[in-house]
């Protein structure tokens, strides 16, 4: 683990507030714990360890002791998270979390130890937060740039100008998976390296069209690995800052005298990076050579500071989730009026029901953004429309939400109406799986309600929950101007007991 000990302690007297973040990558874990200053965040602590949760991944699979390790490195890290609030701490699991299939014998104990969500994030969403955090780290002048981060498992590729992504992709390569497969027995010979820079060449070359050389002024990298390869050409002589591709080869060369990764001895070279730096390497020659990059210089900005100006901005009404929302209804020309009103009669329902069924701020907003995209499916078809909703919200990029966030949300929306799928809780961890239940009682609820007249200031509808039960109470003009409506929510009622739920309704309601 390395850390920088000349920081100051978190627990320094400010009024300006302390945020941390977590990345949980393939290769090394990072956590940074910061202070926001003038709109700015300002290092505490900055820890990094060597865990390799992607090493030994078969068939979608985390290995025990990739577990175990993962595990015992959240808990020392969490020794410094003890005085950081929750709400001002985010865990970002990337590629080795995305490809497992048994991700929960990780996260749920990870989750545990944190005593916050661990979110797990696709490729294009874990590009927008490094981009986040590196153009933080840049001028803050118009020039288009590319910005690289070479990780354990995949690589992220973003196009932008100041801190605006515009083109965002992540490919399937990485110092860890490289290594693995083409250096295997750790041992290091002309044609393995050849054919790892070969087989990065052809990856790269699937986003040549958009990523090019003509497309950027600058180009970026973030990443431990490429920060390694920056150390190791300078500490050559070969360059005083950046990288080029001259001493690339010249460092290819370098390496290719070895015989195996253990008997690697170059200066500057960190002994956490001594398994995988030829991996990184051809997979850096390939970019440059892909992409004609000349030359790149590094950014100390990564997904972590990115993750933090992300949290930042959604405390600050700046969430970039309610931009995506926004976006998509409008994407899938959903009628906004029906969205709006089934978001209001959530969010009441949510209100008045949150406190018995601990549902926090977090859980209310994850609601009523279902809700206003309970109609995107109707785009493709009216029939079965809640399927096609359901399926958009799982298939579709989202920025700032997790593929934990999507998939509760696809689940919501395609058990908002008719009969409830076998598979409705599959992919849902075992804690969360009480609160979608009560979380899609309420959507179905507000559902029901928008065929009722538009909501009035204070709508004329009550909800009480204690346990399982939930108790639904109308007010006598509303009940009597509305039969439809209330006959529809009686007709709900035996769902409701499908999902765990007993709705009671006025007697004479039924």
């Amino acid at each position: 683990m390395s850390t920088d000990s000349n920081q100051p302690s978190v627990d320094a007297p400010s009024a300006e507030p302390v945020f941390a973040a977590i990345d949980i990558g393939s290769n090394s874990f990072h956590l940074i714990v910061a202070r926001l200053e003038h709109g700015e965040i300002r290092p505490l602590h900055v820890l990094a360890e060597k865990v390799q949760l992607g090493k030994g991944l078969k068939n979608h699979q985390l290995t025990d002791d990739a577990v175990q390790r993962g595990l015992a490195c959240i808990e020392r890290f969490q020794q410094l998270l003890a005085s950081v609030k929750p709400d001002k701490i985010r865990a970002v699991g990337t590629n080795a979390l995305r490809q497992a299939h048994n991700r929960h014998v990780f996260t749920d104990p990870a989750e545990a130890i944190l005593g916050v969500p661990v979110d797990v994030i696709y490729g294009r969403e874990e590009a927008r937060l490094i981009y986040l955090g590196v153009a933080h780290t840049l001028a803050d002048d118009e020039r288009s740039r590319l910005v690289v981060d070479i990780g354990g498992g995949s690589t992220e590729f973003i196009l932008g100008t100041q801190f605006e992504p515009k083109r965002l992709e992540s490919l399937q390569l990485g110092c860890v998976s490289y290594s693995e497969q083409f250096f295997p027995d750790g041992k290091i010979d002309k044609k393995r390296f050849k054919r790892a820079y070969e087989q990065a060449c052809i990856e790269v070359s699937h986003i040549r069209r958009h990523f090019r050389r003509r497309n950027w002024a600058e180009a970026v990298g973030s990443s431990g690995t490429l920060q390694a390869v920056e150390l190791l050409i300078s500490a050559a002589g070969w360059r005083n800052d950046g990288i080029d591709r001259k001493s690339l080869k010249k460092l290819r060369k370098a390496l290719l005298q070895f015989e195996s990764v253990e008997e690697i001895d170059l200066e500057g070279l960190n002994e956490r990076r001594r398994g995988v730096i030829t991996a990184g390497v051809a997979i850096t020659l390939a970019i440059f050579d892909v992409l004609q990059v000349d030359i790149m210089r590094t950014s100390s900005g990564a997904l972590r500071e990115g993750a933090i100006y992300d949290l930042i901005g959604r405390r600050s009404h700046e969430d970039v989730r309610e931009r995506t929302v926004q976006a998509m209804i409008q994407r899938y020309a959903a009628d906004t009026a029906n969205s709006d009103m089934v978001g209001t009669y959530a969010r009441h329902l949510c209100a008045q029901t949150a406190g018995a069924w601990n549902l926090d701020e977090d859980d209310i907003d994850l609601l009523s953004w279902s809700a206003r995209l309970h109609e995107i499916g109707i785009a493709i078809s009216q029939k079965h429309y809640n399927r096609h909703s359901a399926y958009l919200i799982e298939n579709s990029d989202m920025p700032g939400f997790s593929q934990g966030d999507q998939i509760f949300i696809s689940r919501l929306l395609r058990g908002h109406r008719g009969k409830l799928p076998s598979y409705l809780l599959d992919d849902i961890p075992r804690g969360k799986q009480q609160k979608l239940a009560r979380m899609l009682v309420l959507l179905r609820l507000a559902v029901t309600l928008k065929h009722a007249d538009a909501p009035p200031a204070h709508p004329e509808f009550s909800a009480q929950a204690k346990g399982d039960k939930l108790k639904v109470s109308f007010s006598e003009n509303w009940r009597e101007s509305h039969p439809l409506t209330i006959w529809e929510v009686a007709e709900s009622l035996s769902v409701f007991e499908k999902l765990g739920i007993s709705v009671e309704m006025p007697k004479d309601a039924e």
